[in-house]
């Protein structure tokens, strides 16, 4: 990818930025947009957040994963600091309210009860929050975001580091079309799929993996729309689909899951070597 001169559709600059410095990139306003962006050639891949290690999964995306045909290329992790950033001369006694997204808010939940009389306001983005403050010139709000957004807005940080635990990861989906080039070897894969309401239906389904060592990473359940206490399974397995063991795998799935969706099959995040990253000063990202 080091070379190949492409757009990433974002909401996270952070994780378009770790993805690949040297890449163009399209920020969108909602997670639907990403996916748009990529649909209709604007961008060749979207990165979405589709867990944290504080907040959780972030279920919106799940579903959105199933609603488009986009599939899962890649993954990134990163590491995620919150800050608390505010207009230019506000003090933090000053701030009557605090803009962020609903996530940055469930990372900090710590230390937005020490401000129990400021009012919290959920918005579509971090870096849209900081935006917000600067564009509307808004003295009495703070935004919880990233120091890149500090930056970018030109505003103060009242208060670093305010997230619940200093080892806070979110972990991002690459998405492109299907017709995209692999951007390495993948060894893991995502599927969805629902199986009868029935006794034993789950663990049938599950043990097509375990019987052949397959790793199970994770497992995540979402309702069926208009078919109320119904679920699809959203499932990271530790193999490849195409492999022997993997295409095997998934064929059995098939006899007892009543649907079965591959969303990817991708390569897993590795994180870079520092005697790599010294060496290189645009490294693209080992994934």
């Amino acid at each position: 990818m080091r070379d190949r001169k492409v757009r990433i559709a974002y909401q996270s600059e952070a994780a378009a930025e770790q993805f690949s410095p040297s890449t163009d990139r399209l920020p969108c306003t909602s997670f639907e947009e990403v996916f748009h962006s990529v649909e209709t050639g604007a961008a060749v891949f979207g990165v979405l957040p589709i867990e944290n290690s504080i907040g959780g999964t972030i279920h919106g995306n799940y579903d959105l994963l199933l609603e488009h045909t986009l599939s899962i290329v890649g993954e990134i992790q990163l590491q995620i600091v919150h800050n608390l950033l505010a207009y230019p001369g506000a003090k933090i006694e000053e701030i009557r309210q605090v803009y962020s997204h609903p996530q940055g808010l469930a990372q900090c939940e710590r230390f937005l009860r020490s401000m129990p009389d400021r009012k919290v306001v959920a918005t579509y983005d971090t870096a849209g929050s900081a935006k917000m403050i600067r564009d509307q010139k808004l003295k009495d709000t703070a935004a919880i975001a990233s120091e890149r957004a500090a930056e970018v807005f030109d505003l103060s940080i009242l208060k670093k580091s305010i997230q619940d635990f200093s080892h806070n990861l979110t972990r991002f989906l690459l998405v492109a079309t299907s017709e995209t080039e692999p951007i390495a070897t993948a060894d893991k894969t995502t599927v969805v799929f629902s199986v009868p309401n029935k006794a034993g239906a789950l663990f049938k389904a599950l043990s097509v993996f375990a019987l052949r060592d397959i790793d199970l990473l994770k497992l995540e359940s979402r309702p069926i729309r208009g078919k109320p206490w119904e679920y699809l399974f959203y499932v990271d397995l530790g193999m490849n689909c195409n492999d022997i063991m993997g295409s095997r795998a998934l064929s059995q799935l098939t006899e007892f899951a009543s649907s079965l969706r591959t969303l990817g099959t991708y390569p897993s995040w590795k994180e870079l070597s520092s005697e790599t990253k010294q060496k290189d000063s645009q490294p693209s990202p080992s994934i």
